[in-house]
């Protein structure tokens, strides 16, 4: 790409040296900025709510996942870095970020690497000042070139995600020794400046090749976090020490946090073995998602003599989807017709007493049980205006705020529910021919459910067993954890399990899941394939969003067209989270509305 180099000094595309400029339209600088008003915390908040900045240092932190892994850059399409280096919920421990998200609020950043940041009310653009005390852990400082380096790297050789985010900066530039601006071609992306605040590494320009950054290594790239990576066992263990030298460990954002003198990430080869390593006590925390696995699987020793404690940890944010997700760019589930069908098939009241303790309540919503979904809400009229150009693809019941998930009679095999789904398989070319479902052609209605876990597959198996008694044939096949992420990251699959985690404060990564573009982009999270110009604008409109109640309108806006194009099998979500930890790791009594922050916890000197 080449640009031609005018007041603005550092085109997408290119690395530039930059001149200083004089800009004009600043705004005033602050400490922080939001999505929506401004930030709850002032510009002297000693410490983040839900950190303890009397936390004792030291200790190890050990981590673990089912899996392997065979990459340590989390930033590109190839290969499989593990948890815990550059981690929502276990922090960016390798690599810092301009500003840090506080999980305490719906969508609020403090400055990190920035000690300052200036937005104008249109958000036309933003401009960060980096600390002059900021510096990448080999002691050399992060400087503005470092920003420009990384923006061009990330454009043009990162994840889909960091390419689609910097495709809408107009240009980047210089405007003083420590300062440099982003510049947007509008402001309708109201999101854009926080997520390049807070969600971009920021990586050394003096310490990467970018010529092979985009191949899959094991060589661990330099970052500016807290943490340094220390050994590798490729594929099971990766250790992270503490920098003593961590610029930013004396700053407020970072005050009670990173209390680990080491950070142990542990790799195990399937489900069973990594239970089996948390009762050992090999790793310290286990975030349980299965209430019948909850309920009976912690009769061990270390939980009898309270060296393991179990935990219900309540949270102030939606709970999600979780679904199995239709690939609709295979030809079998193109139709709507025949997606409803395989929706009313399965059994939620089964599955959940004779699996689940009765534990679960049923999803029905991508932001259940918050103010942003559509749920048991009529639609307003300003809803009903952003929706009129597609008001077709909203099913009236959704519109009008009457629309459940299906209800059966918990048998696992409900008449009702097996003619009404044979009815609409029927209506979409679909007919019973003695025990098989086949086509005019004879073809027979056949997909396969790719599992990467036990508990997924015991799941599809009780799935399995209805869809079977209309005709329907659904291979269920658990593979391992690389095969299965490839294939999903390429879309080669039928069906699979998929969690859409959500916020109180939803933004482009509902670009990155349901857009047109993501649906053909390999890398992305649009494993439903959603193709729709109506799912866009909707995006588009609570990205342009600049009031709370405008926001929230916008949002139960898509959910609603989400529900209504029927892109997965809804399943069910725990009102709690349940946290199992070994009592040698500490945390404070304070808990954030995102739930627990490991990043926060410390190690008990006397265990």
């Amino acid at each position: 790409m080449s640009c031609v180099i005018t007041r603005r000094v550092f085109c997408l595309g290119t690395v530039g040296a930059g001149l200083l400029l004089s800009l004009p339209a600043r705004a005033a600088p602050t400490h922080g900025i939001a999505m929506h008003g401004i930030p709850a915390l002032p510009a002297d908040f000693p410490h983040l709510p839900y950190a303890d900045p009397d936390a004792p240092k030291g200790g190890t932190f050990a981590l673990g996942f089912p899996g392997s892994f065979d990459s340590l850059n989390p930033f590109i399409v190839k290969g499989n870095a593990p948890r815990g280096l550059s981690d929502t919920l276990y922090g960016n421990n390798v690599w810092d970020t301009l500003l840090q998200r506080s999980a305490d609020e719906a969508f609020s950043l403090y400055g990190l690497l920035a000690e300052g940041v200036e937005m104008p009310a249109d958000r036309a653009w933003v401009e960060f000042t980096l600390n002059p005390r900021a510096a990448f852990s080999d002691g050399q400082p992060v400087t503005v070139d470092d920003v420009l380096f990384t923006v061009d790297l990330l454009k043009n050789k990162g994840r889909p995600v960091y390419k689609r985010r910097f495709d809408k900066v107009v240009s980047v530039d210089r405007v003083g020794e420590r300062t440099l601006r982003f510049s947007f071609a509008d402001g309708a992306d109201r999101e854009l400046p926080l997520l390049i605040g807070g969600f971009t590494p920021i990586l050394p320009r003096h310490a990467i090749d970018a010529a092979t950054f985009d191949q899959s290594s094991m060589k661990p790239l330099l970052g500016s976090g807290p943490y340094v990576i220390d050994s590798i066992d490729e594929g099971r263990q990766v250790v992270l020490k503490r920098n003593p030298d961590y610029w930013a460990k004396d700053l407020p954002i970072k005050r009670g946090l990173d209390n680990f003198d080491e950070i142990r990430i542990e790799y195990f080869k399937d489900a069973t073995a990594y239970f089996e390593a948390f009762k050992t006590g090999t790793f310290d925390l286990y975030m349980d998602s299965d209430p019948g696995h909850w309920a009976k699987a912690y009769d061990f020793p270390a939980v009898r003599d309270g060296r393991v404690v179990m935990e219900k940890v309540k949270t102030g944010t939606p709970k999600g989807m979780t679904g199995f997700v239709f690939n609709t760019r295979r030809e079998l589930f193109k139709d709507i017709r025949v997606r409803q069908a395989l929706t009313l098939l399965f059994d939620f009241e089964a599955v959940n007493r004779t699996l689940y303790y009765g534990a679960y309540a049923r999803t029905g919503s991508y932001f259940e049980g918050s103010s942003l979904s559509a749920l048991g809400v009529p639609a307003s009229e300003a809803e009903k205006a952003l929706l009129a150009p597609y008001q077709d693809l909203v099913l009236p019941e959704v519109m009008a705020g009457t629309y459940a998930p299906p209800v059966s009679d918990g048998s696992g095999r409900d008449r009702k529910a097996l003619r009404a789904a044979l009815d609409l398989m029927n209506q979409a070319g679909w007919k019973l021919d003695g025990r098989r479902l086949v086509d005019a052609n004879g073809q027979a209605f056949a997909f396969e459910f790719m599992a990467k876990v036990p508990d997924e597959e015991r799941l599809a198996l009780a799935y399995q067993a209805t869809l079977k008694l209309i005709g329907i044939d659904m291979a269920v096949r658990l593979v391992d954890s690389t095969q299965y992420y490839d294939r999903q990251k390429t879309f080669d699959f039928d069906m699979l399990q998929m969690i859409w985690t959500a916020s109180l404060s939803p933004g482009n990564e509902q670009v990155n899941r349901w857009s047109q573009k993501a649906a053909v982009t390999e890398g992305t999270f649009n494993y439903a394939g959603a193709s729709s110009p109506a799912i866009d604008a909707m995006i588009d409109a609570l990205l342009a969003a600049t009031e709370r109640e405008e926001f929230e309108t916008a949002v139960r806006a898509l959910d609603r067209l989400l529900i209504s194009g029927v892109y997965c099998v809804p399943l069910y979500h725990l009102p709690e989270d349940l946290v199992a930890r070994w009592v040698r790791i500490r945390r404070p009594e304070a808990t954030s509305i995102a739930g627990i922050q490991p990043s926060a916890w410390w190690a008990d000197a006397k265990s």
